[in-house]
């Protein structure tokens, strides 16, 4: 049965109105703690996206003409109504999610502190002025926007996904269609709503509910969409890349991880065995930076491994601000996970602890995947290669550091890492080494601020980087303005 902060029905945000599918179909929304219908979400196709592309085309021109201080100005009312109604955003979030309320209030902090710093580059947005080689001459740059961005975000941390996305394509003068993940639908309409309150022109921000191929794909391959954003996994950032490079839109990608935490023979243990759980169980191993690769030295290898596993099995499931974790988003997840470790096993991997669904009375109608650990994994079989989206990691046991660096880098991702170590030589040597867009030292492989660039090499993106002022790159274009003086005319 839906809260009273749900709405028992999730419709669309198009040009300022909520509007159901035009098919005027629905699709459910279950709790991820116990599997009941929370709320029904209407189930966008095509000509709902036709619809939202339409209104914020219209829109965008007038968006674009006003200051940028005044966009910002507009977006900070929005932070200021995220802020003022933080308590109810975060209990969404952790309906929808199974997190807990504590974790969840946390994430839209975030997600505001996200914001007020998008919001802020209203007043700076800048180009540059520069010298030219020609006598009575000027050069300079400007941010000029794109037009209509599609914006497609994942379920893991649903409000920091929304404004991750929807505060730097705005601020740059853009309109958007935010494609809403739809495990968590009710987390982007409450922003939808706070938007119009605000006092957000009608159309700047559409955002539309439903399935990835049913309103992602249309979205992706619409010619009015000027840029796509998209977060989500490898295989459909592939299929957007292709869609969307097809037709020249701009593309953004921020893909999946299968991301390493190494721990050397001089690490802290207790300090290395509290982020190792902290990067692979928190948030129920739902981050494309967890950590999924445990890469340890031998000679301290059995002592870590053997902590690690006494201290996983004190692990709390649940969704209260007592338990560690919560459970995964859906049951298709969490039948993924399973599969995937009876498969490590059968090739000869050992599970040290968990491996399977929670089916005790409090958790059996959940979505819960025990925090599972494993040993003796090929670093080439599937399960060392392919990101699970879970809490499950591989421990590897390594000779020393020139090892452990390569096998750090034997991945076909390049997202986050972090190493474990006392050592500054083996901490800097590390942190230009690895094939990463984010390196650690002596913490998790989790955790971007909202100034700093985000994003990975190899299968993990396309080279852009979101959030920080580099976020502005995918949301704008360089114009070069010369201007050309006649001193005659002084």
């Amino acid at each position: 049965m839906a809260q009273d902060y749900l709405p028992s029905q999730v419709l669309n945000w198009i040009d300022g109105q909520q509007i159901a599918a035009v098919t005027g179909e629905w699709f459910d929304k279950l709790d991820p703690t116990n599997g009941q219908v929370l709320c029904q979400v209407a189930r966008s196709r095509a000509a709902d996206i036709e619809q939202a592309v339409r209104s914020a085309k219209q829109a965008q021109p007038a968006w674009a003409d006003t200051p940028p201080v005044q966009r910002g100005a507009i977006l900070h009312e929005i932070v200021l109504g995220m802020k003022a109604r933080q308590e109810e955003i975060a209990k969404i979030v952790a309906a929808e999610t199974g997190k807990s309320y504590g974790s969840a209030y946390g994430e839209t902090g975030g997600a505001i502190a996200l914001g007020l710093f998008y919001a802020s580059e209203g007043q700076r947005l800048y180009g540059r002025t520069t010298t030219s080689g020609v006598v009575n001459k000027y050069a300079m740059t400007v941010r000029q926007p794109l037009g209509v961005a599609g914006l497609i975000i994942a379920a893991n941390t649903p409000i920091a996904n929304v404004a991750w996305k929807i505060f730097p394509a705005l601020v740059c003068g853009n309109s958007a269609v935010l494609k809403v993940a739809e495990d968590t639908p009710a987390t982007a309409w409450i922003v939808g709503q706070i938007a119009k309150e605000a006092g957000l022109p009608p159309g700047v921000l559409n955002i539309i509910q439903g399935y990835g191929e049913e309103a992602g794909a249309p979205l992706v391959a619409h010619n009015d969409v000027a840029v796509v954003s998209f977060t989500g996994s490898t295989e459909v950032g592939r299929i957007v890349q292709r869609v969307a490079g097809e037709r020249f839109g701009r593309v953004s990608l921020e893909l999946g991880g299968k991301n390493p935490l190494v721990v050397c023979d001089d690490a802290d243990l207790n300090n290395a065995i509290k982020w190792t759980l902290l990067s692979v169980f928190s948030n129920a191993g739902q981050r494309c930076a967890s950590a999924s690769r445990i890469i340890v030295f031998d000679s301290i290898y059995d002592q870590f491994r053997d902590q690690l596993v006494e201290k996983t099995k004190e692990l709390k499931l649940g969704p209260t601000d007592q338990d560690d974790l919560g459970p995964v988003i859906n049951e298709q997840q969490l039948t993924n996970m399973i599969a995937a470790v009876k498969q490590a096993q059968q090739a000869g991997a050992t599970v040290l602890v968990g491996g399977d669904r929670l089916t005790d009375p409090d958790h059996a109608t959940g979505f819960y995947m025990a925090p599972t650990l494993l040993e003796n994994v090929d670093p080439h079989a599937e399960i060392s290669q392919c990101e699970l989206f879970g809490p499950i990691a591989s421990l590897y046991r390594v000779k020393d550091f020139k090892e452990a660096l390569a096998l750090a880098n034997d991945s076909p991702y390049g997202l986050t890492a972090s190493i474990h170590t006392r050592n500054i030589h083996r901490a800097v040597r590390f942190c230009e080494k690895v094939q990463t867009g984010v390196a650690v030292v002596n913490a998790g492989t989790y955790g971007s601020e909202p100034h700093m660039p985000f994003g990975g090499l190899k299968q993990s993106g396309n080279g852009t980087r979101e959030p920080g002022t580099e976020a502005l790159d995918v949301y704008s274009e360089l114009k070069d303005i010369y201007i050309n003086i006649d001193p005659e005319q002084f």
